[in-house]
């Protein structure tokens, strides 16, 4: 098979209109979340949630805040492992629920599944409560591990959390709802996801890449499962290529090719697909971005969660924003522009920012910046 060969410009364009920030705008949430294969879960509101912001990005004033929720309260889509997905796709992931820790692949989840099975009567006490009082949050249980959890640091004496997500990656519980403070509330997995057949394994791993190279574009050569083990026995999606200027082999969805472009300017979550591979985006987009809210305020650059700017095919600055509520403004405290904005960009971005004020019911004063 031939390798394309693709400038950067042409894998910028493939990025950006696979993960449908090109224009026109999609019009359905749920065709969105379909195409995207997942969205990641993150409850920081600095702004607002980044699920919320990935699907406003995309959207646009057809999407309001809670819609996504509205969807996950209709079983519409379903979260697992801290990604929310479309409700038939649990298909793809039956297989890997059902064999993790009986068959293990690695050393670290032979010891985790040796962990389960030492604290089974804690198990069992989770899934009886479950059975009767459901929804509940890890807190509403007590703590009746006879192995205490051992970690680096993060989740010591988080007995029955760790409990639980193992549980929920052996296919036992899911996530039903969200509490007032964002919690997770339990339920059992059977009465969460809907009745699906279950997809062979190395079929289901093989179409999750499928899908998640459509919703990207274009990905590295490698695949992984869902316990992040890469995958050398699956056949790679899409066809080979190269990217001018930028090391390694690519494999590019043939959909994505000899395609016309039309961009926009969208307003991005940190952890949006386009710039979580931090790597792929330099790559791709030569920009210099880090999420700094765990840095010291004096050190950060851009902010606390700074919203990268997209227009067109690259990525062009950073808008450093907080959600004022007791106030009800949208608070700009700084605009950062990495390359020269021509007065259309820089009216384009600030139509963003006020449509993102809009999305949030917050006034944003016309000298903020």
């Amino acid at each position: 098979m031939s390798v394309l060969r693709l400038s950067r410009a042409e894998a910028r364009r493939i990025a950006v209109r696979a993960q449908l920030l090109a224009a026109p705008r999609p019009v359905e949430l749920l065709d969105v979340v379909r195409h995207l294969a997942s969205v990641q879960v993150d409850l920081t509101a600095a702004v607002a949630p980044s699920p919320e912001l990935v699907c406003w990005s995309r959207l646009g004033a057809a999407y309001r805040l809670g819609d996504l929720d509205d969807l996950f309260d209709a079983r519409e889509v379903v979260e697992l492992r801290g990604r929310i997905m479309p409700a038939e796709d649990i298909r793809f992931y039956r297989a890997e629920l059902e064999d993790w820790g009986r068959h293990p692949r690695v050393e670290w989840q032979e010891m985790s599944a040796d962990w389960v099975d030492s604290n089974d009567l804690c198990r069992r006490e989770i899934l009886d409560r479950l059975a009767t009082e459901a929804p509940l949050p890890a807190a509403a249980f007590d703590d009746t591990c006879q192995v205490p959890w051992r970690s680096s640091g993060w989740t010591n004496n988080q007995n029955v959390v760790r409990l639980i997500d193992f549980m929920e990656s052996r296919g036992e519980v899911a996530v039903a709802a969200r509490g007032e403070r964002g919690e997770r509330l339990w339920d059992l997995a059977d009465r969460v996801y809907p009745e699906t057949d279950t997809v062979p394994l190395d079929d289901a791993i093989a179409q999750r890449a499928q899908r998640s190279l459509r919703a990207l574009g274009l990905m590295r050569s490698r695949v992984y499962d869902l316990a992040g083990i890469l995958r050398k026995d699956i056949e790679l999606p899409g066809e080979p290529a190269v990217i001018d200027g930028v090391r390694g082999q690519w494999r590019v969805d043939p959909d994505q090719l000899d395609r016309s472009f039309r961009g926009r300017a969208a307003l991005l979550s940190p952890l949006d697909r386009l710039v979580f591979d931090r790597k792929r985006m330099e790559d791709i987009f030569d920009f210099d971005y880090q999420l700094e809210m765990y840095k010291p305020k004096a050190k950060r650059r851009w902010g606390y969660w700074a919203l990268p700017i997209l227009y067109g095919d690259r990525l062009v600055g950073k808008v450093d924003a907080t959600a004022d509520r007791e106030t009800g403004r949208l608070v700009v405290h700084a605009i950062h522009e990495d390359v020269d904005f021509s007065a259309t960009m820089r009216s384009a971005v600030r139509r963003e920012i006020n449509a993102l004020a809009t999305l949030l019911g917050l006034r944003r004063p016309a000298g903020d910046r």
